[in-house]
């Protein structure tokens, strides 16, 4: 009877024929031997026809359509397979990994599914999440998009600059940046687990989608640090973690909002890096500085905590007093020395030597080196110290005249070049002047055709001014003025034979004995052949102007030739008019003996 209220749950339709077919009814319960094989084949076992008890058993399942998608529940759940049942004659069997983006899913859930096929070889309902996923993802992505709403996805694979999502069964794209509003170190500890997003953008044409998890948990801190800075007062001290540290400073996490502490506010020394200071990760003590409610920016401070070096200073430091530090920054113009940490003093390039030349710190000292130096002047209001290096040695002006009286002679180094002369050290700190015109005895138009800087030359110390630390000294005292000789030696209208030394547009410079060098105007230069002559041809010349003042001698070669011709031509005057005269004298004296005849022919007619 049991076996006959089965069938009447199944297929009520069908229970007036019962009664007439109890007999072949029986045989679904009779042994085997005694079961109607006749009634059997005449589709007689269950009381009627198989295919109309089959047919009324299918109107009691869901209607199940391949390639339709449907809502199932979970009904089991092992490591390789999730059992889902959609109410139809068999639950459908989908394997695990398409649901290894919910990670939280349990027996219950409800799933949507995508039929694949109602019944395979082996009478087995094939479901598929993925595809009903993917058939929906898309208007899923775009609703959440359009609603603001937060999404789960699974981290699948780290890429380059982020991470690769799966929503609703479509690759998302995670930036980097937007993984966590602190720095992430380590992308791969996200890889294989399931977070809560935000979607941020979506390109419509290529269905590329962009998702954040640092906009939920800004979003979640936004009210935290309006909260926050709310309760901030200047001059308060909190407890904050090291977040980033950059050149510039470092910002601290302070609870749900950040803030930064500049690198001068770091420590009262000097430092090249906030990492000398900090460390990431580490929880330090912090005093509110400044902050923005509007902008939510917050200045804190570190060395505010400790008392300043200059307060801590020694009280009985004076300006005299010596004291030793370590150079912590080269400027042209000077250097840092540190004291003591945070307490600094400038050694200005001009108190580094004696010398009154000018130089640059990074000639005397270099970053890191011990010194030692002597206060000039302390200002403990202004926190202002400046040091000196050459008070701590003797002042070389100070007995000059008695080292270098006037008219001693020296060797002194070519330190500078100028137009005007040349400044020549004697030892460190003493530097004179050579003038240009002190140089040498001839003119010249730049002391460099003469010295370069480095060379060694003689000098004699011609004056001194103590008082402003300056020295005059001569070269060419120290050799003969060849000029003593050259009124004597090449006068006016002396004729000399000579070198040409250069050659320019207005004439040639021409060599002459005892260094003196002399000048021919083009004019003066032509040979008598109607040529020009070329430097290193020598010459006759004849001295035509001489000016010992201006040093300067003028001379001719056209004059020695021409002159000469001028000889030869009045030489040939003088002697045509001597054979005219002889001539002439003949020419009188046979008219005169002519006259005579005449005459006594006269003289013996006047007698008749």
């Amino acid at each position: 009877m049991e076996e006959n209220k089965t069938i009447a749950e199944v297929a009520p339709e069908v229970a007036p024929a019962v009664e007439e077919t109890k007999k072949s009814v029986l045989n679904a319960s009779v042994a085997p031997e005694e079961f109607d094989w006749d009634a059997f084949e005449n589709d007689d076992v269950y009381g009627g026809s198989v295919e109309a008890i089959a047919e009324q058993y299918n109107q009691t399942l869901s209607k199940v359509v391949e390639g339709e998608v449907v809502e199932g529940v979970v009904t089991a759940i092992s490591k390789r397979e999730v059992i889902v049942n959609i109410g139809y004659k068999s639950e459908g069997v989908i394997m695990a990994p398409e649901f290894r983006y919910n990670q939280d899913l349990a027996v219950g859930d409800k799933v949507e599914v995508f039929v694949e096929n109602t019944e395979d070889k082996k009478g087995q309902l094939i479901l598929s999440h993925k595809k009903a996923r993917q058939l929906r993802s898309w208007d899923m992505v775009n609703a959440a998009f359009n609603a603001d709403e937060i999404v789960k996805g699974y981290v699948k694979t780290r890429t380059k600059g982020g991470m690769i999502v799966d929503v609703f069964g479509i690759e998302a794209f995670l930036p980097g940046s937007q993984i966590d509003i602190k720095p992430i170190r380590d992308y791969d500890q996200y890889v294989d687990t399931t977070m809560d997003f935000k979607i941020v953008k979506i390109n419509q044409e290529f269905r590329n989608v962009v998702v954040s998890h640092k906009a939920l948990i800004e979003a979640e801190l936004e009210q935290q640090k309006s909260e926050i800075i709310g309760k901030l007062e200047k001059g308060q001290v909190l407890e904050g973690t090291v977040k980033n540290i950059t050149g510039y400073g470092v910002f601290v996490d302070l609870g749900g909002v950040d803030g930064l502490i500049h690198i001068t506010d770091l420590s009262w020394g000097r430092i090249n890096h906030p990492e000398e200071v900090v460390a990431l990760d580490q929880k330090i003590n912090v005093v509110i500085l400044d902050f923005d409610e509007s902008k939510k920016r917050i200045a804190l401070g570190l060395k505010q905590l400790c008392q300043h070096p200059w307060d801590a200073l020694d009280a009985n430091l004076k300006v005299g007093d010596k004291v030793k530090g370590k150079v912590v920054l080269i400027a042209d113009y000077g250097a840092f020395v540190e004291i003591e940490p945070g307490v600094e003093g400038l050694i200005h390039v001009s108190e580094m030597s004696w010398s009154p030349r000018l130089r640059i710190a990074s000639d005397f000292l270099k970053a890191g080196d011990e010194v030692e130096a002597q206060i000039l002047t302390l200002d403990r209001e202004e926190k202002k110290m400046s040091l000196g290096l050459k008070q701590l040695v003797a002042n070389p002006w100070e007995n000059i005249r008695e080292k270098y009286a006037v008219g001693s002679k020296h060797t002194a180094t070519v330190r500078n070049i100028t137009n005007f002369g040349v400044f020549a050290e004697l030892e460190e700190g003493i530097e004179g002047l050579v003038h240009i015109s002190d140089l040498s005895w001839n003119k010249i138009k730049h002391p460099s055709e003469l010295v370069a800087a480095g060379d060694a030359i003689e000098v004699v110390i011609l004056d001194f001014d103590e008082e402003n630390h300056k020295l005059s000294l001569g070269h060419k005292q120290l050799l003969p003025n060849p000029w003593d000789e050259v009124e004597a030696k090449y006068s006016v209208g002396t004729v000399v034979e000579a070198k040409v030394a250069s050659v320019n547009e207005k004439g040639a410079v021409i060599e002459l004995e005892s260094e003196v060098e002399a000048f021919c105007f083009n004019r003066d230069l032509v040979k008598e052949d109607g040529s020009m002559p070329v430097a290193g041809e020598t010459l006759t010349f004849k001295v035509t102007e001489l000016k010992r003042s201006a040093k300067k001698v003028t001379l001719s070669h056209a004059k020695t030739y021409a002159e000469v011709k001028a000889a030869q031509v009045a030489t040939e005057a003088d002697n045509t008019k001597k054979a005219v005269k002889k001539i002439n004298s003949n020419i009188e004296k046979t008219t005169l003996g002519d006259l005579d005849a005449l005459a006594a022919l006269k003289s013996q007619l006047e007698s008749k």
